[in-house]
């Protein structure tokens, strides 16, 4: 099936909230593909601003994280229910830096069912370091951390995932997988979703590809037949973003 394009921007810890508003209203105005899913993830602290200010149709806003839990007595940190109260319909989970500040695998696939359960869509994260990769283990590790995530998911919840391989040794370092390199990973994320869930979730869900994506390597990546998108970071916080967004024309 042809699955539709997506293009995530994680702001990360950046931004104002005059260059937030800048960002959205560059999109706002600009031509976009109307055949690509645009989601921007800018930190909790502007996301009610973020909401507010998006009115191009094709772009919704994110968060770039959840907690597990319900609303209590968990200091410092924000629930699904807060977020869909806000008007948010995603959330990013498991990125390269949160796993690297102590998140397991199985933790971000906790976080990731609740945020499903409670009615969001996820931009689900994977990818190895680079030493796992010179070891040669890159596929190995996604698939333990895929294993983790398919041991809390229904065959429906996976209707809800968008999955963005991140090699970590590309993330901010200028470096970036090849495209044979990144699709290779992304068939064999594929061929798990086939082997270990089922021919349709393997068919339907969209893999994205992270790290150092810019506007110069977004054409050739997304020719590549299992790329579906990408979730980018320093990029989209510049106007070279659209340009990542209109690469798969």
């Amino acid at each position: 099936m042809a699955r539709k394009f997506f293009v995530g921007g994680n702001f990360k810890m950046n931004g104002t909230k005059e260059s937030i508003k800048a960002i959205i209203k560059n999109l706002n105005e600009a031509q976009l593909d109307p055949s690509v899913e645009v989601v921007i993830a800018p930190s909790h602290l502007y996301l009610p601003i973020a909401v507010d200010a998006v009115t191009a149709s094709t772009v919704s806003v994110s968060a770039q994280n959840v907690y597990a839990k319900p609303n209590g007595a968990h200091t410092g940190e924000v629930s699904v229910s807060q977020l869909k109260d806000l008007g948010l319909n995603w959330t990013i989970t498991g990125h390269s830096e949160r796993r690297a500040g102590g998140e397991s695998d199985e933790n971000v696939a906790d976080k990731t069912k609740a945020a499903i359960d409670g009615g969001l869509s996820v931009i689900w994260c994977c990818g190895e370091s680079l030493e796992e990769r010179e070891a040669g283990n890159t596929v190995a590790v996604v698939e333990k951390q895929l294993a983790a995530l398919a041991a809390k998911l229904s065959g429906d919840d996976w209707k809800k995932i968008v999955i963005a391989y991140e090699p970590i040794w590309a993330i901010g370092t200028g470096k970036v997988a090849t495209t044979e390199q990144a699709q290779e990973v992304h068939a064999a994320i594929r061929k798990w979703l086939k082997a270990k869930v089922s021919d349709a979730v393997a068919d339907e869900t969209r893999i994205l590809y992270g790290g150092s994506v810019t506007a110069k390597n977004s054409k050739d990546l997304a020719k590549q037949p299992d790329i579906d998108g990408f979730l980018v970071g320093g990029a989209s916080l510049k106007p070279e973003f659209v340009d990542i967004i209109n690469s798969n024309q």
